[in-house]
């Protein structure tokens, strides 16, 4: 679900739900972080606001964090840089188990 790279940062399992009323980190589903967006899943809109909710939530700016896997999936791999492994569960309310 989460998991570190010394060299590239974080990478986090992602399962986007577009469509919602507002951006929100949703919890866990699974091994996955459920994250929801208002933004529509069309010319790279909701994939630039999944970025940018992650960066808010992680502390770290929007260009620190990009999608590695899944631009056009629900099912996405996310990677953050400027950030610990024990910090990014921390700041997204995951256990060290996942």
């Amino acid at each position: 679900m989460i998991r570190s790279d010394k060299d590239k940062g974080v990478f986090i399992d992602i399962k986007v739900v577009p469509g919602a009323r507002q951006d929100q980190i949703a919890g866990v589903l699974g091994d996955q972080l459920k994250v929801r967006i208002s933004a529509p899943p069309e010319g790279g809109k909701a994939n630039k606001a999944i970025c940018k909710l992650l960066a808010k939530a992680l502390g770290v700016r929007a260009s620190s964090v990009q999608i590695v896997s899944g631009l056009t999936s629900a099912e996405k791999v996310v990677q953050v840089e400027g950030v610990t492994l024990d910090e990014a569960r921390d700041m997204l309310g995951m256990d060290s188990g996942g």
